[in-house]
């Protein structure tokens, strides 16, 4: 009887957020899935016409190459070095405050202000063409050419690499010295260490560090919409414009069967993330 009146007490305290999961996530999602399958003007079921369009689309086919891409050459980059300068910052003791505070400044700029560095730094005229041009090497065009999307890379990893240094010295504050401490008794170096201590105690983190990178990646058409507008130049071209134009056409059945095959994906990437967690663990 006191666990049945402990889960019921539990149960209180998880129904109001259950509830707003609900109204505000699941019951909406619900709400698109059904919609991929009708017609926007008509309400006709139209089956898997909606898919077959967006498939056949090739804004749809770029914006989704575009965004592949950009994740495959953020994340692993965004990981790897926020883990790097992490574990060289739990080496200083002195001014590891003082880092940290200055690789989370740019999560403190409002999204305006980065705008205007950005076109500050690369416009035609801005300070990096001058920096060419004072080197003689031939000015780029930044933001009309294929050079657009490596100014989005590291955008998205100036903002991002902070809050992941964070997360990993938490992460790494939370093994126990002693490990280190028995392990150089034994003879370990600091590359031992680091494979046979502190990578397999940082699992939890690094799944929790994927996937938030993996989701605020989709923060970042905030400063390429500023910048670009509807339709900056192809290699910057997101599903997030994709889903804005669609928008303000109304197409929403073209959108509601994005967002599930977008939806899907996400999904599935997180369980094959957890499933692989779960197999090292």
């Amino acid at each position: 009887m006191k666990k049945r009146s402990q889960a019921r007490k539990g149960l209180l305290f998880i129904l109001p957020s259950f509830l707003g999961v609900c109204v505000f996530w699941l019951i909406p999602y619900i709400d698109v899935i059904r919609r991929s399958f009708f017609s926007a003007v008509s309400g006709e079921f139209t089956g898997l016409k909606n898919f077959r369009t967006i498939f056949e689309n090739q804004a749809f086919r770029l914006a989704a190459a575009n965004t592949l891409r950009f994740f495959c050459v953020c994340i692993p980059i965004l990981v790897g070095l926020s883990l790097l300068i992490a574990v060289l910052l739990t080496k200083q003791k002195k001014r590891a405050h003082f880092f940290k505070s200055l690789f989370l400044l740019p999560m403190a700029i409002p999204v305006a202000s980065v705008v205007l560095l950005w076109k500050l730094l690369f416009h035609n005229q801005g300070l990096l063409n001058h920096l060419l041009s004072l080197l003689h090497i031939p000015e780029i065009d930044w933001m009309n050419t294929g050079a657009s999307f490596y100014v989005l890379v590291v955008s998205y990893l100036w903002r991002n690499l902070g809050y992941d240094i964070v997360l990993w010295v938490a992460g790494i504050s939370g093994i126990s010295q002693s490990l280190y401490d028995a392990a150089k008794v034994d003879g370990a170096g600091e590359w031992k260490c680091f494979t046979k201590i502190t990578m397999p105690n940082l699992l939890p983190s690094l799944f929790t560090i994927v996937v938030l990178s993996l989701l605020n990646g989709f923060k970042v058409f905030r400063e390429a919409y500023l910048v670009g507008g509807d339709y900056p130049q192809e290699k910057m071209y997101l599903l997030q414009h994709l889903f804005n134009n669609w928008y303000r056409d109304l197409a929403l059945d073209k959108m509601a069967a994005a967002a599930v095959v977008t939806g899907g994906a996400i999904l599935l990437l997180i369980l094959i993330l957890q499933k692989a967690w779960e197999k090292e663990e």
